[in-house]
């Protein structure tokens, strides 16, 4: 282990890390917790920006670890990080979205529409049979996840960038998130036919109940998120344009939940070209053209354990060779330090490229 030392990854020449990466304006890594999601995004983003591509790295996952990936303070604004590229990121803050989804809301009671008990729409929340929607005040379920969306759907459009990167949270959780667009667009839906269903009897009883011209700005505000509800959903499932890149370690679980996920994200009409096999007991130069006289390869010939270990991969990834079947693989080996800073995520950069 002596061999070992972070000073020999940091000696890696410029030109030897990689710069720009070949992939579509949006690239989402999704996956199992802990398979190494965040590190493959913000290697992603580091290569993408270190091509002058202005880029988004964003975390959608509510426990963030992308500041210690990146070794630098993440905020909950779209911040430039780096000064010698154009590398941006965001660790997403639910509290800090607005809107009508957000937790919170901007009503007294937390409702932007009703405006409170006694606004425009107090108590139609009870009508629809929807305790806790926004309609009703308070949170509606799964409110952190929608007002994550919102704030999704505002970066994928900033013209600031190029490519937008983005670490998603582990599968349950991404799930959730991708199945907004559909019910996100229903409850716009329902909540401009309430708006319509009711606005004659607000006329007609002279401003009684609120502010004619609130009430038209949260219609527009609710269309024009309609709007963009379907400019995501659009560019999600457009291959030129979004690549979800499923990550999953040679284990049978990994392998078994990476299955799960890529049949729920066909069933979503959401591409999947890639998948990335990261923590493979491999050499570094077998699955990436970089001279690493630095690197430590599990000793598979004269070690036991690492023997069966390499065995347990070898079985899980011929068991996700179905799964591998007309998609990119790209292997990231088994690294014996931790893949932190630059230097260690230009070698994971290096292998995803």
């Amino acid at each position: 282990m002596s061999e070992l030392t972070v000073e020999a990854v940091d000696s890696l020449e410029t030109e030897d890390l990689p710069a720009g990466v070949d992939a579509p304006e949006y690239v989402l890594y999704g996956g199992k917790g802990g398979v190494g999601k965040t590190t493959c995004a913000a290697a992603t983003a580091l290569s993408s920006a270190r091509g002058d591509t202005p880029t988004l790295v964003v975390s959608t996952d509510p426990a963030h670890s992308l500041s210690d990936t990146l070794d630098s303070e993440i905020p909950a604004e779209p911040t430039r990080i780096r000064d010698d590229v154009p590398l941006f990121a965001v660790e997403i803050d639910p509290e800090a979205a607005e809107g009508p989804f957000a937790p919170g809301g901007e009503g007294a009671d937390g409702d932007p529409l009703d405006g409170g008990a006694d606004g425009p729409l107090g108590g139609v929340g009870e009508l629809l049979g929807e305790g806790g929607h926004p309609l009703g005040g308070g949170a509606m379920p799964g409110a952190d996840e929608a007002a994550a969306m919102q704030l999704l759907i505002e970066y994928l459009d900033d013209p600031r960038f190029e490519r937008v990167v983005v670490d998603t949270a582990p599968t349950g959780h991404t799930l959730r998130l991708l199945e907004l667009p559909e019910v996100m667009d229903s409850m716009v839906g329902r909540l401009l036919s309430v708006r319509e269903s009711i606005s004659g009897m607000v006329g007609s009883l002279g401003g009684l109940f609120g502010d004619d011209d609130a009430a038209e700005a949260d219609t527009a505000s609710l269309e024009e998120l309609s709007a963009r509800i379907e400019r995501l959903r659009a560019a999600l499932q457009d291959p030129e344009r979004t690549d979800f890149r499923v990550v999953m370690i040679p284990e049978e679980m990994s392998v078994t939940e990476s299955e799960r996920l890529v049949g729920r994200l066909e069933g979503f009409d959401i591409p999947v070209r890639t998948v990335v096999v990261n923590r493979v007991s491999e050499d570094l130069t077998a699955v990436a053209d970089l001279d690493a006289d630095w690197f430590v390869a599990p000793d598979t010939e004269h070690c036991e354990f690492c023997r069966r270990r390499w065995g347990v991969q070898r079985e899980a990834l011929s068991r996700a060779q179905e799964l591998f079947r007309g998609r990119e693989v790209k292997r990231v080996p088994l690294f014996a330090e931790a893949v932190q800073g630059e230097a260690m995520l230009a070698v994971v950069g290096r292998c995803l490229e």
